[in-house]
């Protein structure tokens, strides 16, 4: 089940809503949430919610292993033992073709390559797990001692598929002791709405313009004769792209979440405004990086942490949990030779930067990396590399520019305009000019502009999706 869907919204969320308010006890509303989290989840995949069950079940007993044995070999044993089983979920699942498929060419083998269902959000119930079981190792939080309670905060459905990662300790307290008001139900609703805009009016619009010159994964386009300028028009449509699809469902999750009264950490902070890639990475999928900054960059390496082979781990790692191919592993490598030269440079040198060197510097980087990450084909690759260099044109005679491009430029205008707009901080600084007067009725304008506002964006979002069959998120992929 997909949020950008009219059942979802018509259907599924008002019949939840009810059914948990209908509720007195936070124990009954609890099981409300993990009944209808686990229908979600098996809405599409039936037979991989047993999955899901039994991760659960196994990180939630070893937990509690680990909390009776604290200081002991056994607690070691245990994390141990979940860490390993989760990795082990993760590889077999997600990454078991791939290994076999290189194995194949590697070694000159022909070993049959298993077709395995890849499950949804796989990547980030694991992540969530793994980072439950090291934190109750380290003593940050509490082994959770009831089944239902530790089910409950891995299958939550608005953010069980595509993130963001939500730290146990984040609402280790609210699982059982939370309170939703009025307030929290409409600040949510309107979240829910924004995520839906970025996702059905934004990117879903930003798409169409991408596989109209890049193609799609079941629709391929030979981007070989694509021109200088069509390729640097496509590759920031892609961008922008992946940014309102992927930080919709976050602003989709944190809405819905506390509609019921959790309060997730935000995952997207305008993460284009940035001036360096270290702060791009500060902005964008905090909760990913985060999670390998805290789980995995201070994990010490032959005895002690070594900063910058930690570095190289992480990016590794960050690229390779992306996907089950060799261009998210270049892309992370990439990101890490560009912090890498941060770091090398130095906070106070880059600070020197002029203003616009700076955006230009970061944003030319930000788009090429969307390049690698937009192409599994390395053969796609290697021509998108052709072409945005320039170098096409010199060795297949490739032109500059195309009407095709202009063509498309100028039919979605508007829709670039908006979305670039979109992209930077302007909602927060209209919200605080209504909100800086400290005057009511200033206030109260502010607040009934809003409502107009979502209510308008709701009812042209159901209209879009009335012909709209499929509006998967992006990262429902990895």
């Amino acid at each position: 089940m997909v949020f950008a869907d009219l059942f979802f919204l018509y259907f599924f969320l008002p019949l939840c809503l009810i059914s948990y308010f209908v509720c007195k006890k936070i124990k009954n509303k609890n099981t409300v949430l993990v009944v209808f989290s686990l229908i979600f989840y098996a809405w599409g995949e039936p037979v991989c919610v047993l999955l899901l069950v039994f991760s659960a079940f196994i990180n939630w007993y070893l937990a509690l292993v680990i909390g009776k044995f604290r200081g002991k070999r056994g607690a070691k044993m245990a994390v141990a033992g979940a860490v390993i089983i989760d990795l082990a979920f993760l590889i077999v699942f997600k990454y078991s073709g791939f290994l076999v498929e290189n194995f194949n060419v590697f070694f000159h083998t022909s070993l049959p390559v298993p077709q395995i269902q890849l499950p949804i959000g796989i990547s980030f119930f694991t992540f969530q797990a793994i980072s439950y079981i090291m934190d109750c190792y380290w003593e940050t939080v509490e082994p959770q001692k009831h089944f239902k309670n530790f089910l409950l905060y891995l299958s939550l459905f608005p953010q069980l598929v595509a993130g963001p990662i939500v730290r146990y300790s984040v609402i280790e307290k609210e699982i059982t002791d939370r309170r939703s008001t009025a307030v929290d139900v409409s600040e949510g609703a309107m979240r829910v709405i924004i995520g839906l805009g970025k996702k059905v009016i934004i990117a879903n619009n930003l798409y169409s313009i991408v596989t109209q010159f890049f193609g799609s994964e079941s629709t391929p386009v030979d981007i070989s004769n694509l021109s200088f300028l069509g390729t640097w028009y496509t590759v920031i449509m892609y961008s922008l792209y992946v940014y309102f699809d992927f930080s919709g469902y976050s602003d989709i999750a944190i809405g819905l979440g506390r509609m019921f009264g959790f309060h997730f950490d935000e995952n997207f902070k305008y993460p284009f405004i940035c001036k360096t890639i270290t702060e791009f990475w500060q902005r964008w999928h905090i909760s990913l990086s985060s999670f390998f900054r805290d789980y995995l960059f201070y994990v010490p390496i032959f005895g002690k942490p070594r900063k910058y082979l930690n570095l190289l781990l992480v990016w590794f790692c960050t690229g390779f949990w992306h996907g089950a191919a060799w261009n998210f592993i270049f892309w992370g490598l990439y990101y890490f030779l560009f912090l890498l030269l941060e770091i090398k440079i130095g906070k106070k040198r880059l600070k020197k930067w002029p203003v616009w060197l700076s955006h230009i510097y970061s944003k030319i980087v930000i788009v090429i990396g969307f390049g690698i990450f937009c192409f599994t084909d390395l053969n796609q690759l290697g021509k998108f590399f052709l072409n945005i260099s320039g170098i096409s044109m010199l060795t297949n005679g490739n032109s500059f520019g195309d009407i095709l491009t202009w063509n498309s430029f100028q039919n979605n205008i508007i829709l670039i305009a908006a979305a670039i707009i979109a992209s930077l901080p302007v909602l927060p600084k209209i919200k605080y000019f209504f909100t800086s007067w400290g005057n009511n009725t200033v206030y109260a304008v502010g607040k009934i502009a809003g409502t107009v506002a979502c209510a308008a964006m709701l009812i042209i979002i159901s209209i879009l999706l009335v012909d709209s069959t499929n509006n998967p998120f992006l990262y429902f992929r990895f």
